[in-house]
């Protein structure tokens, strides 16, 4: 991955209030450029169209979960390598371990702050990219 700087994130969550707080969190407090879509279903839709660097993602969503949705964003062109962070309650080193197996560059537990969530994802990019 090229040393670039974060600007575009693609929130991947299932929850109105979960989407509305960290869409505060990253847009107001953190500067991104974030589309946020309710299902992974409307995320492959509408993946081209925002061309994420990185990708957050709800684990537990009805229909495609988590893992289900990076596996089928894995499959398109040009997403092989996006990094992809999880957010989620189920934080378990064994459950953490699993998410990073799957090719997570990291995991964010729920409930998350909102006034530290942007340097979090800053940080996770900054060290994914170093790992390049």
């Amino acid at each position: 991955m090229p040393d670039t700087v974060l600007e575009r994130i693609l929130m991947i969550e299932d929850e109105p209030d979960i989407r509305t707080v960290a869409a505060l969190a990253l847009e107001d407090i953190g500067g991104f450029d974030l589309t946020t879509c309710e299902s992974g279903t409307q995320a492959l839709e509408q993946i081209d169209e925002c061309r994420p660097q990185l990708i957050l993602l709800d684990v537990m969503m009805p229909g495609m979960d988590g893992p289900a949705t990076l596996k089928a964003i894995r499959d398109l062109p040009g997403y092989t390598e996006t990094p992809a962070v999880f957010m989620t309650a189920k934080v378990q080193s064994d459950e953490i371990e699993s998410y990073l197996a799957q090719g997570a560059a990291g995991v964010i537990p729920k409930p998350f702050d909102p006034l530290t969530l942007a340097e979090r994802i800053r940080g996770i990019w900054n060290q994914d990219c170093t790992i390049g």
